[in-house]
């Protein structure tokens, strides 16, 4: 297997959205993004499949070091050898990727978010950094498409946040802010034991509002001149908010179940936006 087919088969195993959009990429390009997202699920995994902590850091510090070797041009590892040849061609910096271990490692030091600041931060890390370096891929001609891709980086992990209530509770983690839970009447307890309420419906309608805006901050920052390189963050955009809206449409019943939406139907989307975009 070449280090492009162990990509791909990562990128269509994770059965992520993502991979909707990446179908209507010209080859290069696909090739870049699907060894981008690769990445981004060999480290997520890391700590998502770890069962000891200090397991996972260790493994962590390995990939800071492998993404090292694959800027001097020695990468040891699928991932990195499908990736080190596009870092020229779409000015990837190691500052970004090694941003996104970060991030990876901050699920290791904490399971709680005092406020919205502390969550914005890894928000930042896990997604908004990843959102920099697929506008690369993509391509852009205005700086101002990077701080699109960015907050829409964002928007994307506070869906998968509210998509994931419950199941990331049950491994432990919170990441609806403390001080929001607070707000509205909804203890740990409540996420932690699934005790679906009319209050959590209320926190759950919060975070939604919320991520929409964000949808509608990040795309009002995308210069006309980009929007067609752009598609892809479109489709996925398309695909994440009406899963929103199916979400809010079942009445914020993420604690006992994961809802999602066919892939067909995710393909339908991203091809109406292609065709309109």
């Amino acid at each position: 297997m070449s280090p492009d087919e162990y990509c791909q088969q990562k990128t269509v195993q994770s059965g992520s959205s993502f991979y909707y959009s990446f179908l209507f990429l010209e080859p290069a390009r696909r090739r870049a993004i699907t060894a981008l997202y690769a990445f981004c699920r060999e480290v997520d995994d890391t700590v998502d499949e770890a069962t000891d902590g200090s397991v996972a850091r260790i493994k962590l510090a390995w990939w800071r070091t492998e993404v090292s070797t694959m800027y001097k041009g020695t990468p040891t590892h699928p991932v990195t050898q499908a990736l080190q040849p596009h870092i020229a061609t779409y000015r990837l910096e190691e500052q970004h990727l090694q941003a996104i271990i970060d991030g990876m490692e901050m699920d290791l030091d904490q399971s709680r978010y005092l406020d919205y600041a502390g969550l914005t931060r890894y928000c930042w890390h896990v997604a908004g950094v990843v959102g920099i370096l697929s506008a690369s891929i993509f391509g852009y001609t205005q700086p101002q498409t990077l701080a699109y891709a960015e907050k829409l980086g964002l928007a994307f992990q506070l869906t998968n946040i509210i998509r994931d209530v419950g199941e990331d509770a049950r491994k432990g983690r919170i990441y609806l802010p403390v001080n929001e839970l607070q707000q509205f009447g909804v203890t740990a307890a409540d996420l932690l034991n699934s005790r679906h309420s009319e209050k959590f419906e209320a926190l759950m309608r919060f975070q939604t509002e919320r991520a929409q805006k964000m949808y509608d901050e990040a795309l009002a920052l995308l210069p006309k001149e980009d929007r067609r390189a752009q598609r892809p963050g479109l489709m996925m955009a398309a695909i994440y908010r009406t899963l929103l809206d199916e979400i809010a449409r079942d009445g914020y019943h993420v604690l006992s179940q994961r809802i999602s939406l066919t892939p067909l139907r995710k393909l339908w989307l991203a091809w109406k936006t292609y065709v309109r975009s």
